[in-house]
């Protein structure tokens, strides 16, 4: 069985979602127009910092976190009127934007270059004392 590359995964993932530079999802959020969810594990966040006011919905729920249906349901993704995700690089978020896609999500998009480009560009970051 041939394994597909997760490089061409993520190809055709991004071909599909919207994805923000980190001044323009900072602005959406700002504005209200947006909830950023932080999909990266608890260890990256303690690690690398946490943008101020995102949500954070560890990848491996975040399905289960958006489904009404689910017992896992939580309000703040329900209620948002889009959901920006990111993780460190923008890999996992663009896989993740694109099942919730899938799901039938239309106000999703993803921040390009993840955390990282959101540091490089000097955005602020709380980080754990």
């Amino acid at each position: 069985m041939a394994i597909t590359p997760v490089k061409i995964l993520v190809a055709e993932a991004k071909a599909e979602i919207d994805s923000l530079s980190p001044a323009n999802a900072l602005a959406e959020a700002d504005a209200g127009r947006a909830l950023l969810v932080d999909i990266r594990d608890i260890r990256e966040l303690d690690r690398e910092g946490r943008i101020p006011g995102a949500f954070h919905s560890p990848r491996g729920m975040l399905e289960f976190w958006v489904d009404p249906a689910s017992p896992y349901f939580k309000d703040a993704l329900g209620q948002a009127p889009r959901l920006i995700l990111f993780c460190a690089s923008s890999w996992r978020s663009a896989l993740s934007a694109k099942a919730l896609r899938d799901m039938g999500l239309t106000n999703v998009a993803e921040i390009e270059g993840g955390f990282s480009a959101w540091r490089k560009d000097g955005l602020p970051v709380e980080v754990k004392s």
